[in-house]
């Protein structure tokens, strides 16, 4: 199998992606947010997966024609944004017109943030809270906290995204990982849980992923304040 085919096939790879947010934005619009996450999830599965494969196999020398960065961009914006603000709209965890304010308002800010080119750090973390309101709005529901906290919540993760905090990316910042990789990966098998079983209220699956979340939310932040030692 050559080395062009081989990178080609990670871009439509990626490219399930955009199938993925379909099947979950038509769960959504039934009003089937078990399903519609659990869409999200394999969309978010693709997501941690094409990236390694897209460096293994060169795709910018192999498969130039597309721009994988790009690809990726547009995927993400409608799983990690768009279809997540839809359902906190949709889903009546908050009260009009306090839906449809978080939801635009999600969307505004995430719009500049998925535009900022200072988003990704040296270490491969990210600069500001990365947008992930797909994971955000999962949580919401499985706990199912009171409106204005959900308003807070929101106000505070958007704000996030254009201050100097930094986000661990789970597979690609170097330091803890063997924590947080770990954490993040305990943290998808939680979310599968609380998805199949239609975000049912479990005292131990919600403390579960709201232990998991605060780690992979405040690994970056606790990293710059605890300085990394150098060797030597």
């Amino acid at each position: 199998m050559s080395d062009r085919f081989k990178a080609y096939g990670v871009h439509l790879f990626t490219a399930t992606g955009a199938a993925l947010a379909m099947l979950a934005m038509l769960a959504a619009v039934q009003g089937d947010w078990p399903v519609m996450f659990l869409w999200l999830l394999a969309a978010f599965a693709v997501d941690g997966i094409d990236g390694p494969l897209a460096r293994k196999y060169n795709v910018t020398i192999h498969a130039p024609i597309i721009d994988g960065a790009l690809l990726d961009l547009i995927i993400d914006f409608l799983t990690y944004v768009f279809i997540p603000a839809y359902a906190l709209y949709g889903s009546e965890l908050l009260p009009s017109p306090w839906g449809a304010l978080c939801a635009l308002g999600i969307c505004f800010s995430s719009v500049l943030y998925f535009s900022d080119t200072r988003m990704k750090l040296t270490d491969k973390s990210f600069r500001g809270f990365p947008g992930c309101w797909n994971l955000a709005v999962l949580v919401l529901m499985a706990m199912h906290p009171a409106p204005w906290i959900i308003v807070v919540t929101c106000a505070v993760l958007a704000a996030a995204m254009f201050l100097p905090l930094k986000f661990v990316h789970p597979t690609r910042t170097r330091r803890w990982r063997k924590i947080t990789l770990p954490v993040s990966v305990i943290w998808v098998a939680l979310a599968v849980i609380a998805a199949w079983q239609s975000f049912e209220q479990q005292p131990w699956l919600s403390w579960s992923l709201g232990l998991t979340t605060l780690w992979i939310s405040f690994a970056g932040i606790l990293q710059q304040v605890i300085p990394e030692r150098r060797a030597g």
